[in-house]
């Protein structure tokens, strides 16, 4: 459904307009992946998340004096080698990633779009390290730090419920929970209810290099405990991400740089 924050609803005068109005424009580009997500929960679950963020942060900053908040088209798809034995995962390389994202951010650098935040929610190694590599690349040839909010970080980990902090989340109560509060009629809730818990030292076996879910222990393409999600749950994590989506668009602005990456995110 388009809003008023919708970047590309405007027309290119109105995208001139911003550049010179006195409300900074900050322009966040939602990133995700089409992959399996258990049984119950969409394909595009991490984009529903990421999505979600950028649209409460910018509801959330609708009438603030200093800062105009716009969201991007998003980047739908990602790198998806773990899920890549179940029907639907679509994935993309790597470098195909990074070079997509460096030329988007590019772009707008050099129209006079000076701060960008890249909100994703797909944690997959070589997907965090593409995009990592693509901020990495506009800084060098731009001189502009693109934003980027790394939730895997310890500090922010421990704010997004015991399932999270576990590294057992994919497609269980944390993501399950957010689907439930962005885009219920998408998550069948008969099936997520009779899932058992499935516990998975996901950061574990990323480390050890493992890059299938099933050999993981997935059978089904989750982990953790979707039957315990609940749209209350997924409402109040919401809140926290916007919280954290938010503070990083002010740091984007005053110049404090941008997160590197966490557990999931550093080369080997």
């Amino acid at each position: 459904m388009a809003t008023d924050h919708d970047f590309a609803d405007l027309s290119w005068p109105a995208a001139r307009e911003l550049l010179s109005h006195h409300r900074r424009p900050v322009l966040l580009l939602p990133v995700g992946a089409v992959e399996a997500h258990g049984p119950h929960a969409p394909l595009g679950t991490d984009l529903f998340i990421s999505l979600g963020m950028c649209r409460r942060a910018a509801e959330r900053l609708r009438d603030d004096p200093q800062v105009r908040v716009l969201v991007l088209p998003p980047v739908a798809y990602g790198v998806t080698r773990c899920a890549s034995g179940f029907p639907g995962t679509v994935g993309i390389a790597p470098q195909s990633l990074q070079a997509l994202v460096t030329d988007v951010c590019t772009s707008l650098v050099r129209q006079g779009f000076r701060w960008i935040v890249v909100v994703n929610n797909h944690f997959e190694p070589e997907h965090v390290q593409a995009l990592h590599a693509a901020l990495d690349a506009v800084e060098a040839s731009t001189g502009v730090v693109v934003g980027y909010l790394d939730l895997t970080r310890r500090a922010r980990a421990e704010l997004l419920g015991e399932e999270f902090r576990s590294g057992s989340c994919h497609a269980g109560r944390y993501e399950t929970s957010l689907v439930l509060a962005e885009r219920p009629e998408l998550v069948d809730v008969q099936a997520m209810r009779a899932l058992p818990d499935v516990p998975v030292d996901l950061p574990g076996a990323l480390r050890s290099g493992l890059r299938d879910f099933q050999a993981m222990g997935m059978e089904q393409a989750y982990c953790g405990s979707p039957a315990a999600a609940t749209q209350e749950e997924g409402r109040g994590t919401f809140e926290t991400l916007t919280d954290l989506l938010v503070d990083t668009i002010r740091a984007v602005l005053e110049g404090r740089g941008r997160d590197r990456p966490g557990r999931f995110g550093r080369s080997p």
